[in-house]
């Protein structure tokens, strides 16, 4: 094989069924010069997959997260390029050949440069429920936070290809965090590199019943708080998309039944834009919250009266 080009890193903690699939839809990628590694963050059971000489599976002796084992794989990897796969979805088998030749044929942006392409959103039977496709941001844009068109998205982050010595020289993912990892990292790598948004699809994103670890009610709230303190002043510096990313929490909180939770979130919003936050208030969820939140204000001025 010759010089490796891409590593793509699939960390991956007890999935047994779905990580076989992770892998195969890795190995199955268009160009020859790639590797994929396994980082099986202390699985109840070894990871045991069929030997592959593209593939390579790192066992670590403790569980530590999706953060670390991203980064073991990272200081491992022996691609100049590195790109992540969760284990519980898939690639398209053109993801790296199409984010390997937009990199090359870029002229217009400030270096360094990463890229990030296409997701579609599949439920049971393969069914595309939704389709992201994310927005171009140069070098010392705030990518999360920026205004962008409504036909595009930021929840396209899984696709990533970025330069190994980049991320490194970032600290590459933060540990400390449980949750909200991509949006950390796109926070401080957008404002070092420049990252190409292209149009096509090339993920296929897995909703199902199994735990998903950003979708934990408890680490999403702590985590998006550490974020937004971290990250303090790129906030307040958007406010209209900062109540945007609270209003969104507000909506994951009622989806999960956390009701006050939700009432929380949603007064935060409005205190920090109440004219975007109303403006949001449309579908049935929303309009639930809206509720939800005239309630417990009318009660704190009862009680406030009493």
């Amino acid at each position: 094989m010759s010089e490796i080009l891409l590593s793509i890193i699939i960390p991956s903690y007890n999935r047994p069924q779905l990580l076989p699939l992770a892998v195969k839809s890795a190995l199955a990628q268009t160009i020859e010069n790639f590797e994929v590694i396994v980082v099986d963050d202390c699985s109840p059971q070894p990871v045991s997959l069929p030997e592959h000489p593209r593939l390579r599976v790192i066992r670590l002796e403790r569980n530590q997260g999706g953060a670390a084992a991203r980064n073991i794989g990272i200081n491992a990897a022996k691609g100049h390029w590195i790109t992540f796969l969760d284990d519980d979805d898939r690639l398209l088998p053109n993801m790296a050949e199409v984010s390997l030749q937009a990199l090359q044929e870029t002229n217009s942006l400030p270096q360094p440069v990463a890229v990030i392409s296409g997701i579609e959103v599949v439920e049971q039977g393969d069914r595309i429920i939704q389709t992201r496709i994310p927005p171009t941001l140069a070098k010392g844009s705030h990518f999360g936070l920026e205004e962008i068109a409504s036909s595009q998205s930021f929840f396209t982050k899984q696709t990533l290809v970025a330069e190994k010595e980049v991320l490194l020289s970032i600290g590459g993912f933060d540990e400390s965090f449980a949750s909200r990892i991509h949006t950390d990292l796109f926070l401080r790598l957008n404002l070092v590199c420049s990252i190409i948004g292209i149009p096509q699809v090339t993920y296929r994103l897995y909703e199902h019943q199994e735990f998903r670890v950003s979708t934990d009610p408890m680490r999403r709230q702590v985590s998006f708080n550490r974020l937004v303190a971290k990250h303090q002043a790129i906030y307040q510096a958007h406010p209209r998309m900062f109540a945007d990313s609270i209003f969104n929490q507000a909506i994951m909180s009622y989806k999960i039944g956390q009701i006050k939770a939700a009432a929380k979130n949603l007064a935060w919003a409005m205190k920090i834009d109440p004219l975007h936050t109303i403006a949001c208030l449309g579908s049935p969820y929303k309009k639930a919250l809206l509720k939800i939140f005239a309630r417990l204000n009318h009660s704190y001025r009862s009680k406030s009266n009493a």
